[in-house]
């Protein structure tokens, strides 16, 4: 699906490799591009309506809050609705995590590259041993969005960072 979505100028939205989840070495504007145009890729992608606009409105609140995290110029309006955005973005995140982990209808496993290396490293670390046994390593396990991770607590303190050090593409936190 996202292949078929068009380029668009020269260089603002590069096409998409034909298996988006494929894809290695990803930089910032990739995740940008991705972000900007999974919308219409992912709707009607989910059996429910109920489902799909709960996707479809998490995806439009990530791309609202990383436009105005990412501003040059901020103005105290500006990072108050970036605080309400991230108050809405926070609840719409943790409700998304309930009902894709909780509910159990929609079920998660690992891509097959993920496959791959995960049996790659236990046949490695098997070579030393005598058992040598990989039957059963190379089915697909279950996978949960996990939002228990200082990147998704971290996101809270954005507005206030911004107000302390400045718009986020003035400084670099990599050690000189």
């Amino acid at each position: 699906r996202m292949r078929d979505i068009p380029p668009f100028g020269v260089d603002t939205i590069r096409r998409f490799s034909s298996n988006t989840s494929e894809m290695k070495k990803l930089a910032a504007r990739d995740f940008e591009d991705i972000l900007q145009c999974c919308i219409p890729a992912f709707e009607g992608l989910l059996q429910k309506d109920e489902d799909n606009n709960r996707l479809l409105t998490l995806l439009y609140r990530t791309a609202e809050w990383h436009g105005h995290a990412k501003l040059r110029l901020h103005t105290d309006q500006t990072l108050k609705h970036l605080e309400m955005l991230t108050k809405e973005y926070g609840r719409l995140i943790r409700d998304f995590c309930k009902f894709a982990n909780d509910e159990g209808q929609y079920n998660t496993v690992e891509l097959p590259k993920e496959v791959n290396a995960r049996v790659r490293n236990q046949v490695g670390s098997n070579l030393g041993t005598a058992s040598g046994n990989t039957a059963g390593i190379s089915t697909r396990r279950a996978r949960k969005l996990n939002i228990n991770t200082y990147k998704w607590h971290a996101m809270g303190d954005y507005s206030s960072t911004i107000r302390l050090f400045g718009a986020t593409d003035s400084y670099s936190t990599q050690v000189v």
